[in-house]
């Protein structure tokens, strides 16, 4: 795994506007500290559990209190180079069956320094526990929205610390194991710049496969009322199939065997967020494609400059965006959230996606126009992307302010 730290200065940035602050950090596991849980070999094991919870899965009905081990592992605190308004945090582990961790964040801010906030509930397997988000949780210095923690007004973050607890039902020789674990934080102002121009690197298109939502259309209507809805899984299956063959066949023999793409629908399973409702949590999708072997974290990029080099190192990046009548030519469609792969660029510039809200995967392929892509991405989730990679594939280099 990649260890960047904030003062890494490989490239210089190239502002215009208003600056646009965003950083990554990937921690080094081995510089936290423990208590029941451990580092060895590069990951954070539970050892000796120091205490057990009860929790009860609301998501499964008369579902009765189950006795849970933990340990915890906490990082050192990380401090920003800005004063931030938004964490995202990025994270992987092999959870056994039966087995889950809990991601906590806490922010030290100008207004002062908040809670432990739960960011997620989280198992890579949903027999026992169904991930989720925790809603509900907001405080005078900020609050937790689905997979992000926000600054509230009048506060900027100065410094940020992950926790995660690992739980194994009471009794059991399991052993959950958390292999990565990183952060992104922001802050990005009002304005939307204006289009960025071409840089050097384009022309290159990727060989991503096609996939289409809309072939799964009111399939498995209890995740998010079926396909319609699935951008977000059906665009990182689209890069996961193109860095690897997972899932195996026998990892969705559960699916129905007529269906098409039938690892899709694995890809939604394990991405759904049951509290919010939908297969879109953006660091759900990022665990889940880690789990076959890849490097995946959320960050934020500045503009298509930035996702250039990232198709010019062969990486290609799903991006959200928010698709307004008449603002993108060829969409055919209207979404407030929607995710799609960016595949490439033509030699003019202008944008090579996998949309995966295609009618059928035949025309899947498009091309966006930059300006209009650029501001459909950029003025929605400020630049959100999954970075999902094969470790031997380099990353573009880090500019002074590392976004990744």
């Amino acid at each position: 795994m990649r260890y960047a730290t904030y003062s890494e200065s490989l490239v210089p940035a190239e502002p215009s506007g208003p600056p646009r602050h965003v950083a990554y950090r990937a921690v080094d596991l081995a510089g936290g500290h423990g208590a029941g849980a451990g580092y060895s070999r590069g990951a954070v094991i539970l050892t000796a559990p120091v205490g057990t919870v009860s929790y009860t899965d609301p998501f499964v009905a008369h579902a009765a209190a189950q006795d849970f081990e933990y340990g915890q592992w906490t990082t050192p605190e990380v401090v920003a180079p800005f004063g931030f308004t938004d964490l995202i945090a990025s994270w992987y582990a092999d959870t056994p069956e039966g087995t889950w961790i809990e991601i906590a964040a806490q922010v030290r801010g100008t207004a002062g320094t908040s809670s432990w906030l739960t960011l997620a509930r989280w198992s890579g397997d949903d027999s026992t526990v169904h991930p989720t988000s925790v809603p509900g949780q907001r405080e005078a210095t900020g609050r937790v929205s689905t997979d992000a923690w926000l600054a509230a007004d009048g506060n900027e973050g100065v410094g940020w610390r992950l926790r995660v607890t690992l739980m194994r039902p009471a009794g059991t020789e399991l052993f959950p194991t958390l292999r990565y674990l990183g952060a992104m934080v922001s802050a990005l102002p009002s304005e939307v710049p204006g289009p960025s121009a071409p840089g050097p690197t384009v022309g290159r298109v990727l060989d991503v496969p096609s996939y289409s939502q809309r072939l799964h259309a009111g399939q498995y209507p209890h995740w998010d009322g079926g396909g319609d809805s699935w951008c977000s899984p059906t665009s990182t299956s689209m890069v996961l199939r193109y860095w690897t063959d997972g899932p195996h066949p026998d990892e969705f023999d559960w699916v129905e065997p007529d269906y098409v793409d039938r690892h899709v629908h694995h890809a939604v399973r394990h991405c759904y967020d049951y509290s919010y409702g939908g297969a879109g949590n953006w660091s759900f999708n990022t665990a889940y494609a880690a789990r076959y072997g890849l490097d995946a974290f959320v960050t934020r990029l500045r503009d298509l400059r930035e996702a250039e080099e990232f198709i010019a190192a062969g990486i290609p990046l799903v991006a959200s965006i928010r698709v307004v009548a008449g603002e993108l030519d060829g969409a055919g469609y209207t979404a407030s959230g929607h995710l799609l792969v960016i595949a490439g660029f033509t030699p003019g510039g202008d944008v090579v996606c996998h949309d995966p809200a295609a009618p059928d995967s035949g025309s899947v392929r498009r091309v966006y126009r930059r300006g209009q892509l650029e501001k459909a991405w950029l003025g929605a989730s400020g630049g959100i992307v999954y970075v999902i990679r094969r470790e031997d594939v380099p990353l573009p280099a880090r500019r002074a302010e590392a976004n990744w």
